[in-house]
């Protein structure tokens, strides 16, 4: 074979492995895209296994925490977090159908190009290989003849020469030599040929197919580098296609963040825990320098060694503030309006009224009666109630702050409504039903309905009356009722100690007292017009206090706190309650009005006859 072909074989060999290293480069970055493709799919699962995991349960004490701003745009955050997740699926998504799937099957179709041409390469060779062959073989025949000739002719030659020899061998030897000579001829001009179409073909090996399939080689290879670059395109193009709504996802979490109000926050934090308090008014002051001086009525029962006492007992008490007191205990303390009487108007005349404006060294109730009072005092009438109940915790949320009451109360008025129309729903749904019955009763029996017609009508009768009965709650504390027992309400704070629970539960009450342990504000007054739910008229015929003796106003009163009630100047009213030290006396119109007023603002007459006798419910 001649150097030529040994070149070419070289180069195929070198060009095969080339080619084949161009294959692994594409297969290995197949294999990149296609590991950056789990990568995606993996981090947004985390992502959306991240979202999920902060997203707030349903029917949770989570989902309250959502109605403030900050933790409202947390859960857009988290929502855009999904979202972005979601982005991170279609990088992988794109990628593996622009880049990996389609990689995949231009190698396939590159290994089957690349095999046909060097096929086709192999195919040239081995064809210039056989003309080179048969240049040889016809160059042998042709040398192998030109010396038989030779010899021919030399012992044609030698016969001649030889005397001794027959003519006819001498023939023979001639004729020899003469074939010999023309067989060279003939291996001479096939030869010729041979080389003639040798030379053609390696011509056109060389200068036309092995160039040929080389450029097809070179084509196939750039082909590839091309694809290589294109799929490094895609694969920053899918990421930028994405990053517009990444970044749609990024600016709704800073439109989250900014849409934090902390106002609003603070507000309904505020909304939240309002208890509808009163702040305590201003603490008296107690000098305890001067012997106490005080004008005793003539049916007063306090006298200075239980002023005394009680006065020690007020400074301690009211070194607290009220709102942190413990519920039976504040109850127990407060009997009337918590704010000091107002004092009267500048004037003269007052000097000389016996129940003036009363100093800071006045006498208070002893501790000992207090506890007397508690003692021999009958229950609050809603304790009756919670024990008739049973429950462990009121069922009309009395023992919450009023705000929070009215809150709870209005909540359970909304899952009232809710039961009640999906009653009526069902209700209205069998009763279609019930009618298509009755005109065809080949579909079923219309009686059968009948007894779940019954149980709901009897489940909506329960409902309604749920219902009413946490609206009558609702209108009371909202100050839509009118205060049915008065001397009920004053003796609120008063209970059973023989029952814990009775003590415990009936603290819910104080908003209603007039001692202002809670109040309302005074603009629902004018609203107490509604009339009281059925289920509190069996509390209603409690007796009223007696009367101790009568007053006169001194000066005109506007009674604008609960508890308190409005007088004329000259006018005469009934005395239900003496002055118990705290600057109140409680008074009557009739059956129907009766409060407190500031004891200096009336001058109060006691009858002799029930002097002693003052009495406590």
């Amino acid at each position: 074979m001649g150097p030529c072909c040994f070149s070419a074989q070289d180069q195929f060999d070198n060009l095969e492995k080339h080619t084949q290293w161009g294959i692994d480069v594409l297969e290995k970055y197949i294999k990149f895209v296609k590991e950056r493709t789990e990568i995606e799919i993996n981090y947004a699962k985390q992502l959306r296994n991240l979202s999920k995991k902060y997203q707030p349960k349903k029917n949770s004490k989570e989902e309250d925490e959502y109605k403030y701003s900050s933790c409202r745009a947390f859960l857009a955050t988290l929502n855009e977090i999904n979202d972005y997740a979601g982005q991170h699926e279609v990088i992988s998504e794109n990628m593996t159908s622009q880049i990996t799937t389609e990689l995949a099957r231009y190698v396939q179709e590159l290994k089957q190009e690349r095999k046909s041409h060097f096929h086709d390469g192999r195919k040239a060779q081995q064809h210039i290989e056989t003309c080179w062959k048969q240049l040889e073989s016809s160059k042998r025949r042709f040398e192998r003849d030109c010396k038989e000739a030779d010899r021919a002719q030399q012992y044609f030659e030698k016969m001649d020469a030889d005397i001794n020899v027959t003519k006819a061998d001498v023939e023979k030897a001639r004729q020899q030599a003469q074939l010999r000579h023309q067989m060279a001829e003939e291996s001479k001009a096939e030869y010729s040929s041979t080389l003639q179409k040798f030379n053609h073909e390696q011509h056109e090996h060389y200068h036309t197919h092995i160039p040929n399939i080389f450029q097809k080689i070179q084509e196939m290879e750039e082909r590839r580098i091309v694809r290589l670059g294109e799929s490094m395109k895609t694969f920053a193009e899918v990421d930028r296609q994405v990053i517009p709504i990444i970044g749609r996802c990024l600016d709704e979490i800073t439109k989250a963040a900014e849409s934090i109000n902390q106002k609003n926050d603070s507000q309904m934090v505020i909304e939240a825990f309002k208890s509808g308090f009163e702040p305590p008014g201003d603490v008296d002051f107690e000098d305890f320098t001067q012997p106490i001086k005080r004008t005793i009525s003539e049916s007063s029962l306090s006298n200075s060694k239980d002023g005394k006492s009680e006065s020690r007992f007020s400074s301690k008490s009211k070194g607290k503030l009220w709102p942190f007191i413990k519920k039976n205990k504040l109850m127990s303390l407060l009997t009337s309006p918590h704010q000091p009487p107002p004092p009267p108007p500048s004037s003269g005349s007052p000097s000389a009224v016996p129940n003036g404006p009363q100093s800071p060294k006045q006498q208070k109730e002893p501790l000992s009666h207090r506890f007397n009072e508690f003692m021999t005092s009958k229950p609050k009438i809603h304790c009756f109630r919670s024990l008739k109940r049973g429950g462990a915790g009121p069922e009309d949320f009395s023992n919450l702050p009023p705000e929070q009451r009215r809150k709870k109360l209005q909540q359970k008025v909304d899952e009232l409504n809710k039961d009640i129309q999906k009653e009526l729903d069902q209700r209205d749904a069998l009763t279609k039903m019930k009618d298509v019955y009755i005109k065809n009763p080949q579909m079923g029996d219309a009686a059968s309905v009948d007894h779940k017609l019954a149980e709901l009508g009897q489940n909506l009768e329960k409902l309604r009356l749920e219902e009413q009965k946490f609206l009558g709650w609702l209108a009371e504390v909202e100050g839509r009722l009118p205060v049915r027992t008065e001397p009920a309400r004053r003796q609120s704070g008063l209970y059973e100690p023989q029952n814990t629970l009775t003590v415990n539960n009936c603290a819910q009450d104080r908003e209603s007292s007039p001692d202002g342990s809670y109040t309302e504000e005074p603009s629902q007054e004018s609203e107490l017009k509604a009339p009281p739910p059925d289920f509190d008229d069996e509390f209603d015929d409690e007796e009223p206090l007696p009367t101790i003796g009568t007053c006169k106003a001194l000066y005109t009163f506007e009674g604008q706190n609960e508890g308190t009630i409005s007088v004329t100047e000259g006018e005469t009213l009934y005395v239900i309650e003496e002055d118990k030290g705290d600057g109140w006396t409680r008074i009557r119109r009739n059956e129907d009005e009766e409060g407190y007023v500031p004891t200096s603002y009336v001058d109060v007459f006691l009858d002799k006859n029930v002097k002693g006798a003052k009495t406590y419910i």
